[in-house]
């Protein structure tokens, strides 16, 4: 019998890739880094990529084709998806393109517990990141334009237009809080915040 799988970003694009051929998992994290796809799913570690692997098989959504060695790989086992798999990867998409879902980033994590730093310390992180996001934004826009060039359809590029979108969006804010704190519109201390921990609103103002 096989076992129930949740959707997840890495199990969906682990389908959509064996939808074109089947592959072993090398090639699939080759793909997925060389299509940019590494840029919305982890596949930083490729122990990650076995894991959700196993259980795409468990769950008879993939299944191995053949178990070949060769000089460069000393076993390198080729999986393709199933019937079953396709079915699951039109409804994870589906679901996962229509449906927000409630995640925890570790960005509004550390925003909403800021109040331990002071203002200054946060406009100097602030600075950090919105250098990082600047550098990040030029790489999207670089990406987008090669890609453009190479004249692929826009809908393969539509992850990036996402990123960029988002990226370019929290810059803009990141820099308006940044200029908030410097020009002191944004202030707290530690004593406000301990006494409305004491006595509610009234006791901090």
């Amino acid at each position: 019998m096989s076992a129930p799988v949740r959707s997840s970003p890495l199990g969906l694009t682990v389908l959509a890739l064996l939808h074109y051929k089947p592959s072993h998992p090398y090639g699939i994290q080759r793909l997925i880094k060389e299509w940019g796809k590494g840029r919305v799913v982890n596949v930083g570690q490729r122990a990650g990529l076995y894991r959700t692997i196993e259980r795409l098989v468990a769950a008879g959504l993939i299944e191995i084709l053949e178990t070949g060695r060769d000089q460069q790989y000393p076993e390198r086992t080729i999986y393709g998806i199933t019937d079953a798999g396709r079915e699951a990867a039109r409804a994870w998409l589906l679901e996962m393109a229509g449906t927000p879902r409630q995640e925890f980033p570790a960005f509004p994590a550390a925003l909403s517990n800021l109040l331990l730093l002071a203002p200054e310390e946060v406009a100097d992180v602030l600075e950090r990141r919105a250098s990082a996001l600047a550098a990040s934004l030029a790489e999207l826009d670089a990406g987008l334009a090669a890609e453009a060039g190479r004249g692929l359809p826009r809908v393969t590029m539509l992850e990036d237009e996402y990123l960029r979108a988002v990226t370019a969006a929290e810059l803009t804010w990141v820099r308006s809080v940044i200029e908030d704190l410097r020009s002191g519109r944004l202030v707290w201390s530690l004593e406000q915040l301990a006494a409305f921990v004491e006595g509610g609103p009234s006791a901090a103002g």
